[in-house]
Formats: structure tokens, C-alpha cells, sequence
């Protein structure tokens, strides 16, 4: 995340931290094929999982979306 312009940082940051609160925000997209959401931030994509049993959310990937659903 630190190659990103920082106006685009602080924003994905931002998103990122909600999920803390809210998991699963009215935005957020089950992703077809593999395991995880995503959630959209302007040009950007952020991929997690959720692990309800441990409380836990991984945040798998951060990237453009012409880019971040490559393997």
C-alpha cells in the first residue's frame, strides 16, 4: 500500500479500518470462484475474508482493479 498516492492511501485506510466495525458493509461483494468479498474504494479494490468464529478479518489484497483479481 505504500506505492499507492496518498490521497488513495488514506482513503483505502480508511475503508479498511470500518470493517472493524462492520464486516460486512451494504457495498461489499461475495466474490465468485474463490473465497472472500471485496469492496470497492474509487479505482481500487480490497479483498478479504471474514472469519466470524475467530472475530477476524483478512485483508488479502489492495490493488487497481484492471490488476488485484490476478493471480
Amino acid at each position: 500500500m505504500e506505492t499507492l498516492p496518498k490521497k488513495d492511501y488514506y482513503s483505502i485506510k480508511s475503508k479498511i479500518l470500518q470493517l472493524a466495525k462492520n464486516p460486512r458493509p451494504k457495498q461489499c461483494r461475495k466474490l465468485k470462484g474463490r473465497s472472500g468479498f471485496r469492496i470497492r474504494q474509487g479505482n481500487y479494490r480490497i479483498i478479504y475474508d471474514i472469519y466470524d468464529d475467530k472475530l477476524l478479518i483478512h485483508v488479502i489484497r489492495v490493488g487497481h482493479r484492471k490488476d488485484v483479481y490476478k493471480k
